[in-house]
């Protein structure tokens, strides 16, 4: 045969057309909440305080009348003693942005100038006054009138803040110079769904939201330069960059500008403003105009020029492989301390290093389907977010800076691996801030949230796997999917029982150790025993390389699975074998042919399987003695 040696991994299949999936079925009893924000903010650029009216129209779309709300107060948490302070100072391995030189807390050293804050100076529903209670990054708020099922009711907040010095994510003068990041800077009123309020304290991890529509109005001073989340409706009072090419601005008497935004069906509003900022546009023929806003500095130019073209591929990358982005325009700003995604923009470290920022760029941007339009609770479920951003960025990145890795997820593989031999691995459903460590979080995350895909495909076929991407996407969207939605969608497309796979993949620290326990001539034939040794079953493929040249698999489905996958190897020829239970430690396979003729015989030769221990999984055969 041609190809005498098969390829370790097995190329994803990339769709770039339809491929029918059906749109999502409603059901009876779903129902989510909504919210619709109106704010106006004046922002005192010299002190970087400010000071906010917000009207908020909420309703309860759920079947209880809800006697009382909460909100996120997300500034609060830059400040001496709060939770996050005392998270940072007693974890074992507290992140390296947010701790000095010496190894101390950035956040206990904050003077009263420097720390952030944001509290409500007043809060009425309906007109009628309520009672409310700061309780750290928390507001807890007790309703004049309960909120049938189906109602709705308007609250009036006035509230006021200061932006701490860049600590983590959010702040003023980060290390770029970057005068304002504006996330998690206004009341955001908390999740309540099935599972009932999402009042998370914030202690440094991911955000959780209500979609609705924002009206924001933000005055600053007329130097400053604003990009984020929503479509500006004063362009050519702004100017900046935002008013159509070759027509006048409309000057603005006195020393500020307030830019009016509005963004539909978002679960968050970001900002960032710099008197410094580069403000370039694409308009992309078949997408939304992209933003791009960095400081005007020469060791940013490059990197930002270089970063343009290739966020309007993973744009269409994205689009075409998971489903169409919904909105008409996406920011990529500098700022913030990395990269962190928000609705229709990202915030990212600018960097003189094009390759750092453009990997970041293609992962924020991944966020936007998993985080920004599906938007899993990430407090409970970080992994469906980062993990399956980190697997489709992956697929991205290897296409379009043309990597040509033969496993894009070897580093997620790699990464899980090291986490099984440390003995500190948690489940994936631990809450994400309780987790004993960031290590073990990031990588159960990021990596093992990665391989949860990419392992899936290996379980139904990459076919169907990015089949699944696409339906998930089509039928949760805009609805807080959970985990038992991914395996739903892979199961109607797969035809296969998945509650095991999920079972045990995001509940359990079990892992997955298979083996070629013994190979031995059985008269013409010969006979190979395969054995499980790891707690968390899987179906196997076994590829067997002849003394020949030509190779052959064999394939043995997990019983449980009822179902089988198609041949990933067509161009070989594969034997379906029977089942294989998952109670049977122990299994046999029958060759047609005799030992002698066996080069090599190896499971799984994709390596998609995350097996703990490769070592006990290829047998070779003894070398012929030479003459």
């Amino acid at each position: 045969m041609e190809n005498k040696k098969l390829k370790l991994f097995v190329h994803f299949v990339i769709f770039l057309g339809a491929i029918g999936i059906t749109k999502a079925q409603n059901t009876t009893n779903y129902w989510q909440q909504h919210v619709d924000y109106t704010m106006e903010v004046d922002m005192n650029v010299e002190n970087f305080q400010y000071s906010g009216s917000q009207k908020l129209v909420y309703t309860n779309n759920s079947p209880e009348a809800l006697n009382r709300v909460y909100y996120h107060l997300y500034f609060n948490a830059f400040q001496p003693g709060s939770e996050m302070d005392m998270r940072l100072q007693n974890i074992a391995d507290p992140d390296g942005r947010m701790i000095t030189a010496e190894k101390k807390s950035r956040i206990a050293t904050l003077t009263e100038t420097e720390m952030g804050y944001l509290h409500a100076t007043s809060l009425k529903q309906d007109g009628v006054a309520v009672k409310f209670s700061e309780e750290g990054t928390v507001l807890v708020v007790a309703l004049a009138t309960p909120i049938p099922p189906g109602g709705k009711t308007t609250f009036e907040m006035n509230f006021k803040g200061q932006v701490p010095v860049q600590i983590r994510r959010s702040g003023r003068n980060n290390k770029d110079g970057v005068a304002l990041s504006m996330s998690q800077w206004y009341p955001k009123l908390a999740e309540y769904d099935f599972e009932g309020w999402h009042a998370d304290p914030y202690i440094a991890r991911e955000f959780h939201g209500v979609w609705g529509d924002f009206d924001v109005k933000l005055t600053l001073d007329k130097k400053y330069t604003v990009g984020g989340t929503g479509y500006l409706q004063n362009p050519q009072e702004i100017g900046h960059g935002y008013e159509t090419a070759g027509t006048k601005i409309k000057k603005q008497k006195g020393k500020t500008l307030t830019w009016h935004f509005k963004a539909p069906m978002v679960h968050d509003f970001m900002w960032a403003a710099d008197p410094e900022y580069v403000h370039d546009t694409v308009q992309m023929e078949d997408g939304p105009t992209l933003h791009f806003l960095y400081k005007d500095d020469e060791k940013y130019k490059d990197t930002w020029t270089k970063v343009q073209p290739l966020t309007e591929k993973a744009m269409r990358f994205f689009s075409k492989n998971i489903g169409e982005y919904p909105y008409d325009q996406y920011s990529v700003i500098q700022g913030g301390d990395g990269g962190m995604e928000y609705a229709m923009a990202t915030l990212i470290t600018g960097g003189d290093k094009p390759g750092s920022v453009i990997g970041t760029m293609i992962h924020e941007l991944a966020h936007s389907w998993f985080q920004h339009v599906l938007a899993t609770n990430e407090a409970k479920h970080e992994w469906m977010d980062e993990g399956f951003t980190s697997f489709i960025s992956a697929l991205c990145s290897n296409e379009i800076r043309e990597q040509n890795k033969e496993n894009p997820f070897e580093r997620s593989y790699k990464g899980y691996y090291y986490l099984v031999d440390s003995g500190k691995e948690q489940a994936q459903a631990t809450h994400a801030d309780r987790y004993d460590a960031n290590t073990p979080y990031g990588i159960s995350a990021y990596s093992k949230g990665a391989i949860f895909l990419s392992q899936l495909g290996y379980v139904i076929g990459q076919d169907k796997l990015m089949a699944t991407i696409q339906k998930y996407y089509a039928d949760f969207k805009f609805k807080h999917p959970v985990p038992n939605d991914i395996k739903r969608s892979a199961e109607k497309v797969s035809g296969m029982e998945l509650d095991w796979y999920l079972m045990d993949w995001t509940q359990t620290t079990n892992t997955i150790d298979y083996g070629v326990k013994e190979v031995s001539a059985d008269g013409e034939k010969t006979k190979i025993s395969l054995e499980r040794i790891g707690l968390m079953p899987m179906p196997i493929d076994l590829l067997v390389d002849y003394t020949d040249g030509t190779q052959e698999t064999f394939y043995a489905p997990l019983r449980m699975m009822r179902g089988e996958k198609e041949n990933p190897y067509p161009q070989l020829k594969r034997t379906v074998l029977e089942d294989w239970p998952w109670t049977n430690p122990s299994y046999s396979i029958q060759v047609d042919r005799p030992i002698e003729d066996i080069k090599s015989i190896k499971i799984d030769p994709s390596q998609l399987m995350a097996d703990v221990n490769q070592e006990n999984n290829t047998w070779q055969s003894e070398p012929m003695p030479k003459n």
